[in-house]
């Protein structure tokens, strides 16, 4: 995964952009999710976080649930949780089961100790103050409640930073282009646990570690296409780089057959907030 430079670190955490643009509605992340069905081994995340609240009971708030992938599958599996998904953007809630309602994870609307669980599922890095938003996680969080979050490693796709690069700079007719923009560096797997200690005393990490393997480059062009959002942020013209990269792939699987990715994330499941 590449490091973001300052202005890039804002702008994935700048609300205009993630409310308007890029979560205005699912396309771009049902793009980002999509590309995990060709990963081995196959990890069922929402069966996962199913497991991981067995043993709660009563409220449970989805903050920044997007198109809803986790709080629709709990509604399924467990029609005894009181579930409220909320996200910045009005537009990707459309297809959520209700009850959802636009909310900033940085203010809760919630009292103080009003929830049993709460979900932050790969979305603490698009905010502006992590530790802010964490303490209000667990201002909202009854004592002895669970936040589960999650994240990807600094290393997590590094084939695709690779291929960026390379794209970029043939593109810009440089050895090496610039690096794309990073939506997860800010709260990396690396760093995540030591933002939650601050908070939470009891932080346990289970690790998703996999390989994608593609012989069609539609999956792998539609997962760069959809950081389109950020794409002023990128330093090179955006568009040919997604073109020229799909050329750097398809030769690729033409001659090794397939083009792979190496994937780390991770799930953090933190008890008793001090």
């Amino acid at each position: 995964m590449t490091s973001n430079t300052a202005q890039q670190d804002a702008a994935v955490a700048d609300k205009t952009i993630l409310a308007n643009s890029a979560y205005a509605d699912g396309r771009h992340l049902a793009a980002r999710q999509s590309i995990y069905r060709w990963q081995q081994p196959q990890y069922d995340l929402p069966g996962i976080v199913v497991e991981e609240l067995a043993g709660t009971s009563g409220t449970v708030f989805d903050v920044g649930c997007g198109n809803g992938k986790f709080v629709n599958r709990l509604r399924k599996d467990r029609p005894d949780l009181r579930l409220v998904g909320m996200d910045i953007s009005m537009g990707i809630l459309t297809d959520v089961e209700k009850p959802v309602l636009v909310a900033d994870a940085q203010a809760l609307p919630f009292a103080d100790n009003s929830a049993d669980a709460v979900l932050a599922l790969h979305m603490l890095y698009h905010v502006s103050d992590i530790e802010a938003t964490i303490n209000e996680l667990a201002r909202v969080l009854r004592p002895g409640g669970v936040l589960i979050a999650s994240t990807n490693s600094d290393t997590d796709k590094r084939e695709l930073d690779q291929l960026w690069a390379r794209a970029a700079g043939e593109i810009l007719g440089v050895p090496e282009g610039p690096a794309r923009v990073s939506l997860s560096s800010r709260f990396a797997l690396e760093k995540a646990p030591s933002y939650l200690k601050a908070a939470f005393k009891d932080i346990r990490v289970r690790e998703l570690r996999g390989t994608i393997k593609v012989t069609d480059p539609a999956p792998i062009v539609a997962h760069l296409a959809s950081y389109a959002a950020w794409a002023d942020q990128c330093g090179v013209p955006f568009h040919d780089t997604v073109n020229r990269a799909a050329e750097i792939v398809t030769a690729t699987i033409e001659a090794q057959r397939s083009f792979r990715i190496t994937c780390l994330g991770g799930i953090l499941i933190c008890r008793h907030p001090l």
